[in-house]
């Protein structure tokens, strides 16, 4: 089991080269690059994160969400394979940079008058989602995410019927938001969790850094043993969640430390 931090808890403090450097020099060791524009889905980007990794080893990539996921489950067929071909391209810098995971949202639940909820039309499409990232050498991953595909529990346990081999990223602050809390999903996911988006929240309700909150952390460290969890734990905050870069140097401490103690 393996602790680290994802590049998303730099955004807007630094584009994903830079945060390389940076999650270095704070001993990250490990991490999620999360691709956030139509430039960084290419080769050549890809060919520069390789070129600042020094000793971080990627353990997942993920997309901004809006930008071509949705398509993949489209019914146009050309946007489908527009969708696929960008998918690729992220696929492509996953095993350029030996990362083994792909962090999926799906479609965005923003139209009320969609059935988000169609298993039988859904789950062949992540399947064949799933199976194409497998070309590459990667686990395409479904992460709980309030706003998308998998925002309530039950819902994976339905994709199940169509690809049963489907794993999982758990993200702690998402069930929060999505008012489940993370048990109810740790539990259907049960030993497909591959990743972990780790947070911290505040009394006052704000998320913060591991460690800086009320957040129980060990009962979650001991909940992953359980179920025989061994993939990362990846700090995921937002950029406005914590003041000083170093203070995740601190969190990274706090959490090997749980992980000695329970792992």
């Amino acid at each position: 089991m393996e602790i680290g931090v994802s590049t998303a808890s730099l955004f807007k403090r630094q584009y994903n080269e830079n945060a390389l450097i940076t999650l270095n020099e704070i001993d990250a060791r490990v991490c999620e690059i999360f691709l956030g524009t139509y430039r960084e889905y290419t080769e050549n980007f890809g060919k520069l994160l390789l070129s600042r990794l020094g000793n971080l080893k990627v353990h997942s990539i993920h997309t901004l969400n809006t930008h071509f996921e949705p398509q993949l489950f489209a019914l146009n067929p050309r946007a489908v394979e527009d969708a696929y071909e960008i998918y690729g391209n992220c696929l492509n810098t996953a095993k350029m940079l030996s990362a083994k995971n792909y962090t999926l949202h799906g479609i965005a639940r923003f139209k009320k008058n969609i059935l988000y909820n169609n298993y039988a039309s859904i789950g062949p499409k992540i399947e064949k989602a799933r199976l194409f990232a497998k070309e590459y050498g990667v686990d395409m991953t479904l992460e709980n995410v309030e706003w998308a595909y998998y925002n309530h529990v039950g819902f994976l346990t339905e994709i199940l019927k169509y690809a049963p081999e489907l794993k999982t990223c758990l993200d702690i602050k998402q069930a929060r938001i999505a008012g489940e809390g993370y048990i109810p999903y740790l539990n259907e996911m049960g030993n497909r969790i591959n990743t972990v988006h780790i947070s911290d929240i505040t009394e006052t309700g704000k998320i913060c850094l591991p460690g800086k909150g009320t957040f129980n952390s060990e009962e979650l460290f001991k909940r992953l043993k359980d179920v025989g969890f061994d993939g990362a734990i990846l700090i995921e905050v937002y950029y406005e969640d914590f003041n000083e870069i170093e203070e995740i140097k601190e969190s990274l401490y706090y959490l090997r430390n749980l992980k000695e103690k329970i792992f």
